[in-house]
């Protein structure tokens, strides 16, 4: 495991202890170096042993598709800090196919696991130590690009969306607890990951959307998705819970 030099920030968060699934690069890579600077304590995640992190960063090696990764996540968040104050949930991703009738099971349970119960898991694990603090910010990264519905990621949009939903009824419950829950949907972003998406959905002649430029006239940094991030579990979001804040430069208008 290697690091990336982050630079200097506010330390509103400082004193505050975080965990970032998927923080090895682009978008969880700058939610991880925000909270660096903001002064939090950071644990992050990936599935390789070899991933790069922001310098500053404690690193466990774990696929919080599974169960058994998602505990091995919340064993390390324990033994590193004895818990978490905030949890921001950036893993995620599918592959693409023809049709909807063309994903196979495996990859419908797959995009689930990932996109959706890895959130669901992990919330199991640690949010009962937010609630007895009566304390405590929960992120879920979601997609700006749940509608119009694509048939070719239509098992992606279907997870994202129950992440929504599923957001939204976690933050009802532990909102008398003190505990916050949010949702930051992202559009299109300049990552690696974000290019090749886009590359793949042009391969596939797929219509509007998929090469146009967002109304704003660029595409989004991931730092964009990272303001976001930390405005929702900084004390500036303290009267903000179940929201879902869409950070795409106006492309996916929601009624």
């Amino acid at each position: 495991m290697t690091t990336i030099e982050n630079g200097s920030g506010t330390r509103e968060l400082a004193g505050k202890r975080a965990l970032v699934t998927g923080g090895s690069r682009g978008i969880g890579a700058a939610i991880v170096r925000q909270l660096l600077d903001a002064g939090a304590e950071v644990l992050t995640t990936a599935r390789s042993a070899t991933s790069t992190v922001p310098e500053g960063a404690t690193f466990v090696a774990a696929d919080v598709r599974s169960r058994a990764g998602a505990e091995a996540v919340a064993a390390a968040a324990h033994e590193t800090f004895g818990g978490v104050d905030i949890l921001v949930h950036n893993a995620g991703g599918a592959q693409f196919h023809r049709s909807a009738l063309a994903i196979p099971d495996e990859e419908w349970q797959d995009s689930l696991d990932l996109n959706f119960l890895a959130s669901v898991r992990l919330n199991a694990l640690l949010a009962p130590g937010m609630r007895d603090r009566r304390s405590g910010a929960i992120v879920h990264v979601s997609t700006a690009a749940v509608v119009p519905p694509a048939p070719i990621v239509l098992h992606y949009q279907a997870a994202k969306v129950a992440l929504e939903n599923y957001s939204r009824g976690l933050a009802a419950e532990l909102a008398p607890s003190g505990v916050r829950v949010n949702t930051v949907s992202p559009g299109r972003t300049a990552t690696p990951g974000g290019e090749a998406t886009r590359k793949k959905w042009a391969s596939l002649d797929l219509g509007p959307g998929a090469t146009d430029t967002p109304p704003l006239g660029r595409d989004g940094q991931p730092d964009d998705i990272a303001h976001a991030v930390l405005f929702f579990v900084s004390d500036r979001a303290s009267w903000l819970t179940g929201q879902v804040l869409v950070v795409d430069g106006g492309e996916y208008p929601r009624g």
